[in-house]
């Protein structure tokens, strides 16, 4: 009985996919910025501009604290809006980019922190732009970081966009709900949470084999 359901699974193993992909490089073009941006403004950083930290600092935060299946519903107007509709694989990007980017801003400001202001104040004496020493000292340094923390956010998107599926946001987590829950077939629902772990494991451990070349380097 379950093989006639693998064709399903496979659909819905690329939509996750896509959905994870999309999601996390858009929240990563996104993140990245505001995370050097929060770490170069702070008063205790080389271009200081306390309002803008400030406030840039508490809209992050406020769109942390919110949990996922909320901002899904909350924003349906405004996923309608972009997209056209409010379910569906591309109507979960937008919920799933909005969590993800400030999630990928605070870990991008916690690697920068922990790069050695030595380095800093060398590249500053030898009369170094701020922009240099953003790009040839800080994303540099604190690259081994900045990827395992990205790891992290695109194994969080994976949980989210299982979760996207309790709104019909498509996926592995709309197959599981639809046909392993709902239709009483738990062989679908257990294959769908194994198919979530091989995934996770897989990007897990090719995160920390790239963690490890960078440290290396």
């Amino acid at each position: 009985m379950l093989t006639n359901f693998l064709p399903l699974i496979g659909d819905a193993l690329i939509e996750t996919i896509v959905m994870v992909a999309v999601s996390g490089f858009v929240g990563a073009l996104a993140g990245i910025p505001l995370g050097i941006v929060l770490f170069v403004t702070d008063k205790k950083s080389f271009l200081p501009m306390p309002v803008l930290n400030i406030t840039l600092g508490t809209v992050i935060n406020a769109m942390r604290s919110v949990p996922f299946i909320i901002l899904l519903v909350a924003i349906i107007p405004f996923t309608r809006m972009v997209v056209g509709s409010s379910i569906g694989t591309a109507a979960a990007i937008v919920p799933l980019t909005l969590s993800v980017a400030p999630f990928i801003a605070r870990m991008v400001e916690t690697s920068l922190r922990e790069v050695d202001k030595g380095l800093i104040e060398a590249a500053q004496s030898m009369g170094a732009t701020h922009l240099q020493v953003v790009t040839k000292v800080l994303l540099p340094e604190a690259m081994p970081g900045i990827v395992a923390g990205l790891t992290i956010s695109v194994i969080s998107l994976i949980g989210y966009s299982a979760m996207a599926g309790a709104v019909g946001g498509g996926g592995l987590g709309d197959l599981g709900i639809r046909y392993g829950y709902q239709r009483f077939n738990p062989e679908v629902m257990w294959t769908v949470v194994l198919v979530l772990i091989v995934l996770v494991q897989g990007l897990q451990s090719l995160g920390d084999r790239i963690v490890r070349k960078l440290s290396h380097k």
